[in-house]
């Protein structure tokens, strides 16, 4: 708790300064993370493989933000226990007038003396990751090259952005558990790319692997599977169907989730297919070795081909065992 006699004069008139002109900063917000470029196609050159960057022309990254700003910022909450989340802050200390102790905390106020406010919001408080749908379409430009695309979860619909912008891509199949997201996926596809073919379910994809219409039509049907899967219980998403609640343990969450998610991967590529996922080594308290605990399962049934770092800006302060993400690349056995 941080009392009174640790805060000077000038650090309370920083902070009212600061909510006084509140105005200035939500602005500012809004043209950095939620204005939407005037066009939405991705005319620039892709990244090349082995320099892929999730924070490279972030302008597309607005685009999903803007789409689902309420679950990015503040109905996707973080697994790690007393790190409330962007928007609550925002609205307890410009409408509810309760300030958060973090930001009285001497770095908080360091920033706010700097005129960077914006920096204590980003760094101490949990905002949803966003797959950048430009490293998504370079990954296929550069990589991937795949025409048939499956993504066990959509992204936020980034996935489907990234992809549906390739001129390779004929058809996009992607699952999600998230009602809403579903729905703007298909949305989305449906009015920026009438003439690629897009199928969206609303389904946990390890159920799918159960489903004998989806696999009587899909069977060795895509050459490319990808995704991010979750990190286990680092991000908590909303919804009932989520993978953290239907398995209660990691254990039971590798074998009935990742395994069987994997299976049905192996299932509907095509021999010599491509699969394709994004992980970090990190878990809340540094307890789950992710990447070697789940690439081990996948080398069951693919063959592990090669692995990449992707560069991520990691804005929060709370630091991990591996903060660089993992792209990894298999191929079907």
């Amino acid at each position: 708790m941080m009392t009174k006699d640790k805060l000077t004069d000038d650090d309370i008139k920083q902070l009212m300064e600061n909510i006084r002109d509140r105005d200035e900063y939500l602005s500012r917000f809004y043209e950095v993370s939620l204005k939407v470029p005037e066009s939405l196609s991705i005319t620039d050159p892709p990244m090349k493989n082995g320099q892929m960057n999730n924070n490279a022309l972030v302008k597309y990254k607005n685009v999903i933000r803007n789409m689902f700003y309420k679950e990015i910022l503040k109905e996707t909450k973080s697994g790690i226990e007393n790190n409330p989340t962007f928007f609550d802050v925002l609205e307890d200390l410009y409408v509810n007038k309760i300030i958060d102790y973090k930001i009285l905390t001497p770095s908080a106020i360091h920033y706010m003396k700097n005129g960077r406010l914006g920096s204590v919001f980003s760094s101490f408080y949990f905002r949803a990751s966003i797959m950048n749908p430009y490293l998504v379409y370079s990954l296929n430009q550069s990589v991937l090259r795949g025409t048939r695309v499956f993504t066990p979860t959509l992204g936020w619909s980034s996935y489907c952005y990234g992809f549906l912008e390739s001129p390779h891509v004929i058809e996009y199949v992607g699952t999600d558990v998230i009602p809403r997201v579903c729905k703007k996926t298909s949305e989305f596809a449906r009015t920026y790319y009438p003439d690629k073919t897009v199928t969206i379910y609303d389904s946990p994809s390890e159920l799918l692997l159960q489903s004998k219409p989806f696999l009587a039509k899909y069977t060795s049907h895509f050459d490319v599977v990808f995704f991010s899967p979750p990190y286990y219980r680092l991000e908590m998403y909303p919804g009932k169907k989520q993978s953290t609640t239907t398995y209660k343990t990691y254990k039971d969450w590798l074998t009935g989730y990742w395994e069987n998610t994997i299976k049905l991967c192996s299932k509907v590529l095509t021999p010599g297919g491509k699969m394709c996922y994004i992980l970090s080594g990190y878990g809340p308290d540094n307890e789950y070795d992710l990447i070697n605990d789940m690439n081990k399962i996948s080398q069951k049934y693919f063959t592990l081909k090669s692995i990449q770092t992707m560069y991520n800006k990691n804005v929060h302060v709370t630091e991990h065992r591996e903060t660089d993400e993992k792209i990894m690349l298999f191929v079907k056995n």
